[in-house]
């Protein structure tokens, strides 16, 4: 392990900066399985056709919404089970604490949502899988604390997850530093948090009924028909919502993500993820060989012997 002058990244020793949770192949597969479903639970009434013989399509949404918790908790099983650590484990807390504790901060309130912004440091400093796990936790954690619980809540947790993880794969996490990495988070927390909005649109598009026909979905319409209806949805209802929190990420990360980065950095080379605790072994006295026993009734070796003080020679 080493550390660069300066900001002092924690570098294990293959070069890469630590992570407080390594991905393996077995936490690379489970993430791409849910992210997959994820994809078909969101975009699913774009591509079903009306004469496909759907049945339940009205279901379908409460299907996902029952399949996802459980397919996120084997992505979560899966990479606790490869270096999710107790110290690891004690910094998700604290994380999804507070992003939890920031999200009711602004909710419902023109959008205005800091959670976004600590989210995409965090994932930034530690790494997408830890990103991905914190995202999912947080918004579930917020959820039960703002009374937030529906079928929409296993959207949100995936699509957060989605938006820390992505901030774990931007390029330069070990070389990048100053203003032009705080420009970098800035510009993906304003797209993140733009699509966020657009997902969670689609998520919840396709079955609300009473909508007049020019922003509604239409089974079995071509795709860029329905597209584009989804865009007038989007512009109608959601994106002075959207545009709000993108620019509430963009300020909080350039005037506050300077601090934030140098204090996770500080955590995280604290912590020494990846560091294997090593215990030494005490050293065993050495024994001089005038310090050695004799058995007991043994004479001493001829002219060993002193005399006493006085007796004659």
């Amino acid at each position: 392990m080493r550390t660069r002058a300066g900001d002092r990244t924690v570098v294990s020793s293959s070069g890469s900066p630590l992570r407080a949770v390594r991905l393996g192949p077995r936490s690379v597969a489970a993430l791409v399985l849910v992210s997959a479903i994820g994809v078909m639970a969101f975009g699913w009434p774009l591509l079903a056709d009306s004469a496909s013989g759907l049945a339940h399509s009205k279901d379908a949404p409460w299907l996902f919404a029952a399949l996802l918790p459980l397919l996120l908790a084997v992505a979560v099983a899966t990479i606790a089970d490869t270096g999710l650590d107790a110290k690891a484990i004690a910094m998700l807390g604290v994380l999804a604490a507070a992003g939890a504790a920031m999200r009711p901060l602004g909710a419902g309130t023109a959008g205005i949502e800091p959670m976004f912004f600590l989210m995409v440091l965090s994932g930034r400093v530690l790494g997408p899988g830890f990103g991905f796990v914190l995202g999912s936790v947080a918004m579930f954690a917020s959820a039960l604390l703002t009374g937030g619980v529906g079928p929409w809540m296993p959207f949100q947790m995936l699509s957060m997850g989605w938006v820390a993880m992505g901030a774990g794969l931007l390029p330069g996490p070990g070389r990048l530093r100053g203003r032009r990495e705080l420009v970098l988070l800035a510009a993906y927390g304003a797209v993140a948090a733009v699509l966020y909005g657009l997902v969670m649109n689609l998520q919840g598009w396709p079955y609300i009924g009473g909508m007049a026909t020019g922003v509604s979905f239409v089974p079995g319409d071509p795709l860029h028909e329905n597209l584009v209806r989804f865009l007038a949805y989007c512009l109608a209802t959601s994106l002075g919502w959207d545009l709000p929190r993108a620019l509430v990420t963009v300020v909080l990360t350039l005037v506050l993500g300077g601090t934030v980065l140098k204090a996770l950095r500080r955590a995280t080379r604290r912590a020494a993820f990846d560091v294997p605790i090593t215990f030494a072994s005490s050293p065993t006295p050495s024994t001089s060989p005038s310090a050695s026993a004799t058995p007991p009734g043994t004479p001493p070796a001829p002219g060993s012997e002193r005399p006493a003080p006085g007796a004659p020679t």
